[in-house]
């Protein structure tokens, strides 16, 4: 079931350009376009006369131009021209979806119009400040329900089994990392500390250490499918619970987990370097790390989609690491019951 009273990420706003988008979000069909104005618009991805998919067609002055009997419709979803014919019906309309452009990302409501709220899309202004945080960002098609992506950022003990190549490191230090959970109305925020040690590969790379690292993992989830992180290390002996913003490794993430299908899922993600900021490499270089490392992620959970389609959930065991994926799981949970 899915929870459609919420923002989700649809695109980045880079994809919106001179030609329709069409993409599957939440299970209905989604025509993603920028009007004569610039800005963002989303029909349901049908025309009205004969079905035929508006992503095919294409941009005009007035809307968007059904490719195949030239119906066009206005951001709105009304028919605003039929080719041979002056009067236009009334019912000749189209679904149109609440959207808002803000930090890159354009966000898509999918469930009752009158509820979507424009002051509840996170900040993200990391986005906004290229100087303090070089970024780049991706998208990821994946086949696996999106909560199996927010169940795998909920429990970082896999990092050190998973990504050992890069943003691993030893995988007892996550297993033993000192955690603290902080619920919150729409989610939690936890941050974990694995205090004198040895930096992983990810982060040798990318400053010089001359010794093990005070680091730390801080994530904040906002219920469906959002997750904020900062991440870093800094040299042991300076204080680093004191101080995170001195001089060191730090990252920030943004991992927007959009449904496509109950069993497929949009990952968008952007990585942002704290440090070297004025060498461009030192953001490529991040880039391809977390890149690598969330392709590992993405063939773990699109086996656990395969193995859970044929087993279901039966049997499996929750242990210790679990505690912000359970709380997680009860925050969709509730959200679905205060929807339905």
């Amino acid at each position: 079931m899915f929870i459609r009273n919420a923002w989700y990420i649809a695109a980045w706003a880079h994809e919106l350009a001179e030609k329709p988008l069409g993409r599957r979000l939440l299970g209905d069909p989604v025509a993603l376009f920028r009007d004569s104005s610039g800005a963002a618009c989303a029909l349901v991805d049908r025309c009205c006369h004969r079905s035929a998919p508006l992503s095919l067609g294409k941009v005009v002055e007035s809307g968007l131009e059904c490719g195949y009997h030239g119906l066009v419709f206005d951001g709105t979803g009304k028919c605003v021209f039929i080719p041979g014919q002056e009067k236009i019906p009334q019912k000749a309309c189209v679904r149109s979806y609440p959207i808002v452009e803000k930090d890159e990302f354009v966000w898509i409501w999918m469930g009752d119009p009158a509820q979507a709220d424009p002051s509840k899309i996170i900040d993200y202004p990391y986005h906004n400040d290229y100087k303090t945080w070089p970024h780049k960002h991706g998208l990821y098609h994946v086949k696996a329900n999106f909560t199996l992506l927010v169940d795998n950022l909920m429990d970082l003990t896999h990092i050190g089994y998973i990504h050992g190549n890069t943003i691993g490191g030893n995988p007892m230090a996550h297993v033993q990392a000192d955690m603290d959970i902080v619920p919150t109305e729409n989610g939690l925020r936890f941050i974990r500390w694995m205090l004198n040690s040895a930096p992983p590969p990810t982060y040798a790379k990318a400053v010089k250490f001359s010794g093990n690292v005070d680091r730390w993992q801080e994530f904040e989830y906002i219920a469906p499918g959002i997750i904020v992180q900062w991440s870093g290390a800094i040299e042991i002996g300076n204080n680093a619970k004191e101080d995170r913003e001195q001089p060191g490794f730090s990252l920030r993430l943004l991992h927007g987990l959009t449904p496509e299908t109950e069993s497929t899922s949009h990952y968008f993600w952007s990585t942002a370097n704290g440090y070297r900021q004025d060498d461009p490499q030192a953001c490529e270089l991040l880039f391809k790390e977390i890149g690598a490392a969330f392709l590992e992620d993405k063939e773990v959970v699109e086996g656990q989609q395969v193995a859970l389609d044929e087993f279901g959930e039966t049997g499996l065991v929750d242990i210790v690491s679990d505690r912000a994926r359970i709380h997680m799981r009860r925050t969709i949970e509730r959200l679905q019951r205060e929807e339905a």
